[in-house]
């Protein structure tokens, strides 16, 4: 099936609480993104998200820290593209050291997974 991934930098402007925490909609954000690719993709037209069937966040994500989003279609209905995401922190922002510090991570730290449904009427299907 097809997959798409996108990779952000959290801005101290994606901070919403103290100690610049993003707030987690920021990941669903990015995951609707990766979404409108996938359907972009298979169907030449970015459908409509109708609904998250599963969200859990995982891991606190910071301003500075790098995200890389994950998407894939795990079936394909009439209209309706069911997917799987997964956001993973690949740089982490190292604020205790000074500023502009920040870390590679040799292992991604996944902070949020949902599951979720797109539709495509099927008189905007190009594909």
């Amino acid at each position: 099936m097809e997959k798409a991934m996108i990779r952000m930098r959290m801005s101290a402007h994606d901070a919403h609480y103290g100690g610049n925490l993003v707030d987690g909609a920021r990941m669903l954000g990015l995951f609707g993104d990766v979404a409108t690719e996938l359907l972009i993709r298979l169907d030449g037209d970015e459908g409509l998200f109708v609904a998250y069937d599963k969200v859990e966040f995982k891991a606190p994500v910071f301003a500075g820290d790098y995200i890389e989003a994950y998407g894939e279609i795990v079936s394909v209905g009439n209209t309706s593209r069911k997917m799987k995401f997964e956001a993973r922190k690949v740089i982490q922002a190292r604020p205790d050291i000074n500023d502009s510090a920040c870390d590679v991570l040799e292992e991604p730290i996944v902070v949020c997974v949902a599951e979720g449904t797109c539709v495509v009427p099927k008189d905007k299907k190009r594909k």
